[in-house]
């Protein structure tokens, strides 16, 4: 996506976290559906907040004890692929 300004996956308090920021609230709220169909397909749903362009990810696995795993970072991962479309 053109326009989007990002920090990279950081660890905060021991979840991935990422911040983006978009346009304007369409555009946020298209990548936020993009992203449900993402995690819904691989039953993993981020905790994640929208606030009019600002979009803000923490990703952990609860069955983990709140835990970074393979599974954060495989969704991290996929985010950061449908940026780039």
């Amino acid at each position: 996506m053109e326009n989007v300004i990002q920090k990279e996956w950081d660890i905060v308090e021991n979840k991935l976290h990422k911040i983006l920021i978009f346009k304007d609230f369409r555009e946020a709220f298209a990548f936020m559906v993009k992203v449900a169909f993402v995690a819904e397909k691989n039953n993993h749903h981020p905790k994640w907040c929208n606030e009019w362009n600002k979009l803000e990810f923490w990703l952990s696995t609860h069955d983990a004890g709140d835990t970074i795993t393979e599974k954060d970072r495989n969704l991290a991962k996929q985010i950061d692929e449908l940026l780039k479309v």
